[in-house]
């Protein structure tokens, strides 16, 4: 590989490798064949036990040890752990191998929302327990929040820009669209990008809960994340990563390299509104999703599927609902939303869902939103997926996030031409 110049900015990027790693499943495959299965993965957690809510979404089976390997297991955050794994994945689906590659054109961009906070909290645990001394001398480089893109830089020899990215729920989705303006702006030739973040923590469950931002049901943790349902009461917090690999489409075809979807064009736009709150007309998502399609050179009729940002919580999602009967009117598309089997896992959400779009166009296949049984007002004249996963043309899909501090991204995938 070699420097290039800049390249047309509306130009199609190629998806060419996928990586999971989510309450679902760790890799792709198994976290696709849940999500199209339906299948709820909240569950009670024994590590929160005596908090106010005493369930999550965790990644299941993961063992650092055998993922990142004995040496780094105890060097870093459980966050990182999760975004190296996934980016392993996804460089060797697509057929990439770092021994060979010119590391120097190669982009790694992860976004998380809170970085290390696992290790953060329990050495200041140590701290006021035990006194100065027990705290590790490894805690700062486990938990700053560049360390992800870092750390994934140095696993797999990425020697071009390593950024972070961090817009709350919306990191891992702005991670993708930075990588893209990497690869149009000729900085790289590759782009490692994606989301982490690992936040079903003691301190970060009892915060969130104390907002009511989180489900109550402790009875029925599985039945907890119901987005767009009537009885939603709150998300579920949840865990993972999900990285995608992105090439310009000459350079992919170049190596016949796979080709998962086509990364067609992207929105971000800010509220300006609340810390918190959506804007009550969810003003910042529709002009994301109007960016989106201008920059996909599409309009709303071409649209055939959403993954939406769907947290369960009663505001985003009548809010969300509102935009998307307005912008798409009496014909609208079909919408999932992946969190009714995986939770909210924070900054890695928008480039989980990102990737599970990017094979929603590949297969073909429109996954269900689980655990939805009625809607209400403001969720009804949406054409929701449900039940079980089916096969749905799609020539235009997209993916929508957002964040506190009112960030809002919108991301399109074509199938490969």
């Amino acid at each position: 590989m070699t420097g290039r110049a800049r390249t047309d900015r509306t130009e199609p990027l190629a998806v060419t490798g996928i990586g999971l790693v989510t309450p679902a499943g760790i890799g792709t495959r198994a976290t696709w064949d849940r999500v199209c299965a339906g299948v709820p993965t909240a569950a009670t957690d024994p590590e929160l036990t005596g908090l106010p809510v005493p369930f999550s979404c965790r990644v299941p089976g993961f063992d650092p040890r055998i993922h990142v390997g004995v040496r780094q297991a105890w060097r870093l955050d459980r966050c990182t752990q999760f975004g190296i794994t996934a980016a392993r994945e996804a460089v060797a689906d697509a057929g990439l191998d770092p021994a060979s590659w010119d590391g120097a054109r190669v982009a790694v961009v992860m976004g998380s929302a809170a970085g290390g906070v696992t290790t953060y909290e329990s050495q200041h645990t140590r701290l006021l327990r035990t006194g100065p001394r027990s705290v590790s001398p490894l805690t700062l480089p486990a938990f700053l929040p560049n360390m992800a893109a870092g750390q994934t830089a140095l696993a797999l020899d990425a020697r071009g820009p390593a950024l972070h990215t961090a817009t709350a729920c919306a990191s891992g989705a702005t991670a993708l669209i930075v990588a893209a303006m990497l690869l149009r702006e000729g900085a790289c030739d590759i782009a490692v990008a994606g989301g982490t973040d690992a936040m079903v923590t003691p301190l970060c469950v009892t915060a969130f809960a104390q907002m009511g931002a989180l489900s109550g049901r402790a009875g029925n943790p599985a039945a907890a994340s119901r987005p767009f349902d009537a009885d939603r009461d709150g998300f579920v917090l949840a865990e993972g990563a999900g990285v995608l690999v992105l090439e310009r489409t000459a350079d992919a075809a170049t190596r016949r390299a796979p080709v998962h979807a086509l990364f067609a064009g992207h929105g971000s736009t800010t509220d300006a509104h609340d810390p918190v709150a959506p804007h009550p007309e969810g003003r910042g998502v529709r002009d994301a999703l109007v960016r989106a399609l201008a920059s996909a050179g599409a309009g709303p009729t071409e649209v055939d599927h959403i993954n939406a940002h769907g947290t369960s919580t009663p505001l985003n999602d009548a809010r969300e609902a509102g935009v998307l009967r307005r912008l798409f009117g009496a014909r609208p598309p079909t919408v999932t939303s992946t969190k009714g089997v995986t939770g909210h896992p924070m900054g890695a959400a928008g480039s989980i869902e990102a990737a599970l779009t990017a094979l929603t166009v590949s297969h073909q296949l429109a996954p269900p939103t689980a655990n939805f049984r009625r809607p209400d007002s403001g969720t009804g004249e949406l054409d929701l997926v449900t039940g079980e996963a089916y096969k749905h043309p799609v020539r235009l899909a997209l993916s929508t996030s957002a964040g506190f501090g009112g960030h809002n991204t919108a991301l399109a995938f074509r199938p490969p031409e």
